[in-house]
C-alpha cells in the first residue's frame, strides 16, 4: 500500500521549508510497489512514463491542490528510468523528474573542498551543463551549510523556490542539484532561506557569467577549456626579462566618441593589443575585470569573482582578448582583489545568515576605508573560493599573472584602525595570521601547479619576505611594487630644481633596499587621482620645463634596478587626472609634432631601448647588476650608474635634474673604451633642446672618481642620456 506522507511534511515542501526533498520527492520504494511524488504546482495532470518501454505506466493523483501529486505502481520493486508527462491547461510536456538522480559530489570532492585543499572548487560548485545518465541539463551546487533551505530560481521555473529546493550534504554544508533540461545561457539565482528564517535571492558565488549592473542574476554557462601555458609566456615573466607592464582600466582606455559608451573586448583586442604591441610593452595588467556592481569602484570591489564583466562582452570574449594579447607576443596580468567584498544584499554578506565568508566581529571583518566587509582566511572554504579563483584565471583564461591589490590591509589586523578597534592575533600581535597563511597556500600552490604564472605584491609596507619562498618563511610572490621608490622619486621630481640638492638622497635611498625584494617600480593609476594631478601636472616648471622634467624621470626609471609599470595616459603625458567614466585624452596626439607625441615616442624608445639591451633587465635583482659612478653630486642633481648583465654588456645612465646644460662633466668609469648614446630624453624627436654627445664619447686615462679612467660627456638640461659600451 501507498505511504502518504505527513500534512504537515506536505505544508513545508509546498512553502518551500522543506530541507530533505529527496526523502520525500522521485520514486521511493513502498511495499506495495513504487511511489512516484512530483510537487508541480498549477498542473492538472501527471503520468509516469517508462522511459525504456515507452508508455504510460501510472497516473499520479493530486494529493494536494497546490500541486502536490502521488502515484503507486504497483508489483514493481526495481527503480527504473522515467519521465513525468504533465499537463499544464492546454499545454502537454514531458520532463524529467530532478528527484530521481543521486548525489553529485564525490566524496573526494567533499572530502577536499572541507578540507579547504580543492585546487579547482569552480569544477564542482555553481552551475555546470552535463548529462546525467543520457539527460542533458545543469548541475547546481552552493555552500550554505547554515541555511533552513535552498532552491534554484530562473527563467526555467518561474523564479519559484517551491520548485527546485536542493539537496544538503550534510558532510560539508554544500546544497546540489541537477536540473534537467536546463541550458546554457539561462539565468538564475539561489533563493536561501536563512538561519533566521529570512528569504534571501543570491546570486552564485560561482557564476561564470553574470548580468549587468544593476541586475545581479547568475548565467548559465560552460567553464571554459585550459589554456596551456607556452614556455614563450613562461619566459616573458621570468627575473631576467625585460617586463615593463601598461596598466588599463578597460572602461576608460578609449570610449566611442559619438555616444561615449566602452569598447567590447572585440574592440579592444584589435585596438588595444596593437597600440600596447606598437609601445613596446610586454605585459598589459588590467584593473580588475570581476564582475562588480558599482562603476566607481573601478573593479576593486567585487562580486562575481569568477565572472569577467558583462561591460564588454561575454566570458568568451574576454578570453579571446587574452588569446589576441597572446598572439601578438604580450603576456596578460589581472589585478586581483581578494582582501574584501561589497556588502550587497545579493552577494556573499551573512550568506546563509551567518557570517560565512566574512569575520563575524566588525572589528575584523569591516574595512572602514572602503565601506566593505574582509574575507574569514581563517575558513577552509572561503580559502578554497579565494585561491581557486586565482587558479580559474590562469588555467581557464590564460591569464599569466596576478597582481594582488591591498596586500597590507590582508596581513594587518590593525591596518587603518586606531586602538580599540582591532583584534590582536592568538599570540597577540597585529599580524593576521590566517590571511598570510592564505597568501602562502596560494603562491606555492600556484607556482608548485602552474609553473609560470606569476603574483605580484601591492604591499605598501616594510613587511619581510615578500618575495621569498614560503618555506623561507617568506610569502612566496615573485614580485613586489616598490611603492617607497615611487613615493621618494616623485616627491623630488615635484620639487622646483633649485630645491632638488636638498633632497639628493630620495634619488637614491631605493638602490640601498633594491635587492631586498623582486620589485617592479610602478607609477600606477593610484598616482593620478583624487586631486593627486597627472604626472606632467606634478612636474614643476612651465611647459617646456615640465615635459623635460617628465621626459628625464622616466629615462630614470627605466634604467633603475626593478621592472616597469606605467599607467595608461602616462605614456603620452596626460594633463588631466585620470577619469574613469571617460576616455583618455587622445586628441593631444593630434599633433604629431607636439610635446604629448614626443612623450609617447620617448616611452616608445625607452621600451624598445630596455628590451634590446640585457644590461638594462637581465640582472634586475642582482647587486652585480648595478653600479654608482656619480652619487653624490648634491650641487648640480646629477646621477650616473652603470648596467650590466652576465656577458660583460654595459650601459651607463646619466640624468641631469637641473635646467642648466653640463659641459664637458667627467665621470670615472671602471671599464674603458668606446660608449655610444643609444638614447636621449633631450632629443628633437622627442621635443626636447637637442643637447648631446653626437654619437659616441671614447674613454680617457684620466682618473677621475677613484677610478683609472673617465669619460667627458655633455648632459643635457633637465635629461636622460643611456651610453651602452661598444667592442672595440
Amino acid at each position: 500500500m501507498s505511504v502518504l506522507p505527513d500534512q504537515h511534511v506536505i505544508n513545508q515542501i509546498i512553502s518551500g521549508h522543506y530541507a530533505d526533498p529527496f526523502s520525500l520527492l522521485g520514486m521511493h520504494s513502498v511495499s506495495a510497489g513504487l511511489e512516484v511524488r512530483a510537487l508541480l504546482p498549477d498542473a492538472d495532470q501527471v503520468w509516469v512514463i517508462d522511459v525504456e518501454k515507452g508508455k504510460q505506466v501510472a497516473e499520479l493523483r493530486r494529493y494536494d491542490d497546490r500541486g502536490f501529486f502521488v502515484g503507486l505502481i504497483p508489483r514493481r520493486k526495481n527503480a527504473f528510468r522515467y519521465k513525468l508527462e504533465v499537463r499544464w491547461g492546454e499545454n502537454l510536456h514531458v520532463i524529467d523528474d530532478p528527484y530521481r538522480f543521486g548525489t553529485l559530489l564525490q566524496e573526494l570532492d567533499i572530502w577536499l573542498l572541507a578540507e579547504g585543499t580543492h585546487l579547482r572548487p569552480y569544477e564542482k560548485l555553481g552551475a555546470h551543463p552535463q548529462t546525467l545518465d543520457d539527460v542533458d541539463g545543469v548541475s547546481f551546487a552552493v555552500w550554505a551549510p547554515n541555511a533552513t533551505r535552498v532552491s534554484v530560481v530562473g527563467e526555467f521555473n518561474f523564479w519559484d523556490g517551491r520548485r527546485h529546493p536542493m539537496r544538503q550534504r550534510r558532510e560539508n554544508g554544500i546544497w546540489e542539484l541537477f536540473i534537467p533540461a536546463v541550458h546554457e545561457g539561462q539565468l538564475y539565482k539561489f533563493e536561501i532561506i536563512d538561519c533566521r528564517g529570512n528569504i534571501t535571492l543570491r546570486a552564485d558565488p560561482y557564476a561564470f557569467e553574470a548580468q549587468m549592473r544593476p541586475d545581479t542574476a547568475s548565467c548559465v554557462r560552460k567553464i571554459p577549456d585550459v589554456v596551456p601555458f607556452s614556455e614563450t609566456r613562461k619566459k616573458a615573466n621570468a627575473l631576467n626579462q625585460p617586463v615593463s607592464v601598461y596598466e588599463v582600466h578597460l572602461g576608460s582606455w578609449r570610449r566611442h566618441t559619438d555616444d561615449n559608451f566602452w569598447l567590447s573586448y572585440g574592440e579592444l583586442s584589435e585596438q588595444l593589443v596593437s597600440y600596447a604591441k606598437w609601445m613596446g610593452f610586454t605585459h598589459i595588467e588590467l584593473m580588475p575585470v570581476n564582475e562588480h556592481p558599482f562603476d566607481g569602484s573601478w573593479g576593486y570591489q567585487p562580486l562575481g569573482m569568477y565572472a569577467p564583466t558583462r561591460r564588454f562582452g561575454t566570458p568568451m570574449d574576454f578570453k579571446a582578448f587574452v588569446d589576441a594579447a597572446h598572439d601578438a607576443g604580450l603576456n596578460v596580468i589581472l589585478d586581483w582583489v581578494p582582501g574584501h567584498f561589497p556588502s550587497d544584499s545579493h552577494g556573499l554578506a551573512e550568506f546563509d545568515g551567518t557570517a560565512l565568508y566574512e569575520y563575524a566581529d566588525p572589528r575584523e571583518g569591516y574595512h572602514q576605508d572602503w565601506n566593505t566587509l574582509i574575507y574569514n582566511y581563517g575558513r577552509h572554504e572561503v580559502r578554497n573560493y579565494l585561491a581557486g579563483n586565482g587558479f580559474y584565471w590562469i588555467e581557464r583564461f590564460g591569464i599569466d599573472g596576478l597582481r594582488v591589490d591591498a596586500v597590507a590591509s590582508m596581513i594587518y589586523r590593525d591596518y587603518s584602525r586606531k586602538a580599540g578597534e582591532w583584534i590582536p592575533n592568538y599570540y597577540g600581535g597585529r599580524e593576521n595570521l590566517e590571511a598570510i597563511a592564505f597568501l602562502k597556500y596560494t603562491n606555492q600552490t600556484i607556482g608548485r601547479e602552474l609553473g609560470g604564472a606569476v603574483t605580484l605584491a601591492e604591499e605598501s609596507t616594510d613587511y619581510p619576505g615578500v618575495t621569498m619562498p614560503p618555506d623561507a618563511n617568506g610569502l612566496g610572490f615573485h614580485y613586489k611594487w616598490n611603492l617607497g621608490w615611487m613615493h621618494d622619486s616623485l616627491q623630488y621630481m615635484q620639487l622646483d630644481p633649485v630645491h632638488r640638492k636638498y633632497h639628493h638622497n630620495l634619488m637614491t635611498f631605493g638602490v640601498l633596499y633594491a635587492y631586498s625584494e623582486n620589485f617592479i617600480l610602478p607609477l600606477s593609476h593610484d598616482e593620478v587621482v583624487h586631486g593627486k594631478k597627472s604626472l606632467l601636472d606634478r612636474m614643476p616648471g612651465d611647459t617646456w620645463q615640465k615635459f623635460a622634467n617628465l621626459r628625464a624621470y622616466y629615462g630614470f626609471m627605466w634604467a633603475h634596478p626593478g621592472k616597469k609599470l606605467l599607467f595608461m595616459g602616462g605614456e603620452f603625458a596626460q594633463g588631466r587626472e585620470w577619469n574613469f567614466d571617460a576616455s583618455l585624452d587622445w586628441h593631444l596626439l593630434d599633433d604629431p609634432t607636439g610635446w604629448h607625441s614626443g612623450v609617447q615616442h620617448l616611452v616608445r624608445d625607452l621600451n624598445l631601448t630596455y628590451q634590446a639591451n640585457a644590461p638594462l633587465y637581465e640582472l634586475d635583482y642582482n647587486p652585480r647588476g648595478f653600479e654608482w659612478l656619480v652619487v653624490d653630486d648634491h650641487e648640480n642633481s646629477i646621477f650616473a650608474f652603470a648596467r650590466r648583465d652576465e656577458n660583460g654588456g654595459e650601459v651607463i645612465v646619466i640624468s641631469n635634474f637641473t635646467p642648466v646644460p653640463r659641459e664637458h662633466y667627467r665621470i670615472g668609469i671602471t671599464r674603458p673604451g668606446r660608449y655610444h648614446e643609444i638614447l636621449n630624453t633631450d632629443s628633437h624627436f622627442y621635443r626636447g633642446s637637442n643637447v648631446g654627445n653626437c654619437g659616441d664619447v671614447y674613454s680617457e686615462n684620466i682618473g677621475h672618481h677613484q677610478r683609472e679612467h673617465s669619460i667627458s660627456v655633455t648632459i643635457p638640461p633637465l635629461a636622460t642620456v643611456y651610453l651602452r659600451r661598444e667592442e672595440a
